[in-house]
């Protein structure tokens, strides 16, 4: 293997690490916080539409 193709297979790797843990950045943290964000809203509206019937 000369320096070119390490050099490659590095920068593959470094890519590929970096998606890794972008996908794993994703599900467990930026996902859930944007469901969580449009339930409440969703509730928010919900009620507010509710207490409107009310009046």
């Amino acid at each position: 293997m000369d320096l070119s193709q390490f050099s490659g297979f590095l920068v593959f790797l470094a890519i590929f690490t970096m998606g890794f843990w972008l996908m794993i950045l994703l599900i467990t943290f930026i996902i859930p916080y944007w469901l969580v964000g449009y339930f409440k809203e969703a509730w928010k509206y919900r009620k507010e539409g509710k207490a409107e019937v009310k009046k």
